[in-house]
């Protein structure tokens, strides 16, 4: 498991990127709950975001790719509508405790 940020760096319906050994991922917390995800939208490979740390679309409810207007699920990263409906972004195993947001990365250690 890798240190991710600390608690209090991802408020409430706001959204962070992140670059962990290679990986380029983005995290973003919902009712007190956070969701982890690569940063690669299922429908042409490229990151979801345009302006650093700008996962969610205006009303803070979904993840947006800025690309081409996709939208995803906060709880599950299923598409809802735009070119990748029905398919999903790559979920990241995520737990949170006292010191912060723990991640568990494709071959991290």
């Amino acid at each position: 498991m890798e240190l991710l940020c600390t608690g209090d760096q991802l408020p409430e319906a706001q959204s962070r990127g992140f670059e962990i050994n290679g990986h380029k991922l983005f995290a973003t917390r919902r009712d007190g709950k956070v969701f982890v995800y690569e940063n690669r939208c299922p429908h042409r490979g490229v990151p979801l975001e345009w302006q650093p740390d700008q996962f969610l679309d205006p009303s803070a409810s979904l993840i947006h790719c800025a690309t081409h207007g996709a939208l995803f699920l906060i709880e599950s990263g299923e598409c809802v509508a735009g070119p990748c409906e029905g398919r999903s972004l790559t979920g990241i195993t995520s737990h949170e405790d006292h010191q912060g947001i723990w991640i568990d990365i494709p071959g991290g250690n």
